[in-house]
């Protein structure tokens, strides 16, 4: 314990959720004791699929070379899945953190004006219990979304992908789970986190004769790209999907 003074080793961290988007603010030193921290924060937040993060750096000690890796790391695993916008405010060097590969602004109200307003209606999250039926809800919300976003040629794909998902969750880490949905263009993604460590393993096809193991494979089939996204409290297993792939029969 101490006395509130933040420590050299320490970063703390806010989340503002009230804002258009999630706004972030970090405060204490950047390095390599506190990356760690900051990872985890950025990426539970990210782990809820906004379509943006600011995050606000102006009580957060310039960095040295190469402290800004995390930002950089946290850019890259994020890419694919939930692909969304990066943005840092209130450096009083901008320079410093331009290796971290996100725009900077010069304060949270010039952040958010470059993202302008949030798309509507184009995002949509469930929570549900590890219980028999949990898959049977997640059709139906996906079916109800895809008719709302004029998107039927996805929801076979869409419905597929997330029984895979949500049944293994269901058998095998029998914990709470987040359904996300996302509509982005003319793609969709669909996501499932749990409170399990376990991580999925894919090793391709699999013997006709054999039993189970069919599940990421048939992700694996119906979808442009998936993976997962680890967490402190567990992870995500998310795909991304396209109107010109074709959903096999369920």
């Amino acid at each position: 314990m101490h006395n509130g003074a933040i420590m050299p080793t320490e970063v703390r961290h806010l989340v503002d959720r009230d804002q258009a988007y999630p706004l972030v603010r970090l405060t204490g030193v950047l390095n390599d004791q506190t990356a760690a921290a900051v990872r985890s924060v950025l990426l539970d937040v990210l782990a809820d699929q906004p379509e943006a993060v600011v995050v606000d750096v102006a009580d957060l000690v310039a960095p040295r070379a190469g402290s800004t890796a995390v930002l950089r790391d946290v850019l890259d695993v994020t890419r694919d899945w939930p692909g969304s916008h990066l943005a840092l405010c209130g450096a009083a060097d901008a320079t410093a953190w331009k290796a971290s590969g996100w725009p900077v602004w010069p304060d949270v109200r010039e952040a958010f004006a470059a993202l302008g307003e949030p798309e509507r209606d184009r995002r949509v999250s469930i929570d549900l219990d590890p219980v028999v039926g949990a898959a049977r809800r997640t059709r139906e919300v996906i079916t109800e979304s895809c008719g709302r976003w004029d998107c039927p040629d996805l929801t076979g794909s869409a419905c597929i992908v997330a029984t895979e998902m949500v049944n293994n969750v269901v058998a095998h880490a029998r914990t709470p789970m987040r359904v996300l949905l996302a509509l982005q263009g003319d793609t969709m993604s669909v996501a499932v986190r749990d409170r399990s460590p376990t991580l999925p393993r894919f090793a391709g096809p699999v013997a006709v004769t054999s039993y189970g193991g069919r599940g990421l494979l048939l992700i694996d089939t119906v979808s442009a790209r998936w993976g997962h996204l680890e967490l402190g409290d567990g992870k995500v297993v998310w795909a991304r999907l396209e109107p010109d792939r074709t959903a096999m029969p369920v």
